[in-house]
Order: C-alpha cells, then structure tokens, then sequence
C-alpha cells in the first residue's frame, strides 16, 4: 500500500531576513491547527496554535509528554507576557533583565489562558521572548503567542538542532519545518517564580547570572 500521508513541507529561510513569503505559509499550516518545527535561541521546539485543543494534544503526542508537562507560550514581548501570566513588579523587573533571551519562567495564568494548557494542579504556565530574527518574525506575522516545547526526542534527552534530520524524523507527523541553520543544543534556563521566591527548576543557556541568581 503507498503511503499517502502528506509529508512535511521544508521552508529554507534565511537567519538574519527570513523571507516574509514563507513565514506567511508557515503562518496558514498553524492557523489550519497543524505543528510545526521552528528553530529558537535554545533549540529547535515544536509549536502550535494557543487556541486548538487538537493542535495542542497532538504536540504532546508527538513530544511523549502527558498534561503535568509544562508547555510554553513564546510571546513576542513583555506586553504579550502579562497578559498571560500574573507578574508583580519585583517579578517583571527579574523577567526585563533577561527578555529576550533563552529563559522560561514559570508564573501563574491569567484567565486568558486556556486551563487545559496550564498545569492541571498549580494552574501555572510557562513564557519566554525568544531572541531569534526568525522565530519573531513568525510570531509577529501570526499576532499572537505559540504554543512550544522543546524538540526532544521520546526517550532522548539532547534537543535535535539539525532541520534535515528533523524532517527525515518527523516529516509524517508534522507539517513543517522552517530551517535558518542549527541551533544550539541547550535548552532555556526555567526558573520559576509562581511561589514567590525564584527556584531555578534547569540551569541551560541563559546564564543565572543575568538574574542575579
């Protein structure tokens, strides 16, 4: 029988001025509730729309994570931020030092949040401003945050950077990769501020000392 699934498209863009002409297409796959592969200032990551239940089940499927695992939403500024997730103003002064860069923070949600993409427990959510021409052009086209996480493997602990190998992976899971080159193989550094005090949850490529941690 042949395979008749739809393989992922594969969108070569430059780093530095990615053509607007295919991040518009990217922008449709996401809008029809597709996923797709981006690249960030950590890794590559897996996003989705904020707003589709299926869209966002599928990315945990296909991530091997359950509803306990902490999705982020990659925002576009600290504007966006605060409309998802309660900040004080000692929280948001931690949070400026460090946007945008490859941290998350894991702060509690606004109402405007979906519950289902918050942790079921703490109703908690975690946001970044990734630092990455690409990816901003992306979410400045689309208007509003993505649904992300990281693009790890089932039963692999190293993010993937590479697009092609990427593609060769997942290209009938997918409907897209958008390759600017590899990323590092560092995940963010998340801390968590929900509680109070910020407890630093995995020290990766942002350095605690931007905090003052």
């Amino acid at each position: 029988m042949p395979d008749n699934s739809a393989m992922a498209q594969f969108f070569e863009v430059h780093p530095e001025n990615p053509q607007i002409r295919l991040l518009k297409q990217s922008v449709a796959l996401l809008e029809k509730g597709e996923i797709l592969a981006v690249p960030t200032d950590s890794s590559y990551a897996l996003v989705c729309h904020i707003d589709d239940k299926a869209a966002a089940d599928k990315l945990r499927r296909i991530r091997g994570v359950d509803d306990k695992h902490h999705l982020t939403l990659l925002c576009r500024d600290l504007r966006e931020l605060s409309t998802y997730a309660m900040v004080d103003n000692q929280q948001f002064r931690l949070i400026k030092s460090a946007t945008p860069g490859p941290y998350t923070f894991i702060l509690e949600a606004t109402k405007e949040v979906p519950r289902r993409l918050s942790h079921p427990a703490r109703r908690t959510i975690g946001l970044r401003v990734p630092e990455h021409k690409v990816l901003q052009a992306l979410l400045e086209l689309h208007g509003a945050p993505l649904l992300a996480t990281t693009l790890i493997a089932p039963g692999e602990t190293e993010p993937l950077n590479d697009a092609q190998d990427i593609l060769a992976r997942y290209k009938n899971q997918i409907a897209a990769v958008i390759d600017a080159g590899a990323c590092t193989r560092e995940p963010t550094t998340v801390i968590d501020l929900s509680s109070g005090e910020p407890e630093v949850i995995r020290e990766g490529r942002g350095p605690l000392s931007a905090l003052g941690l």
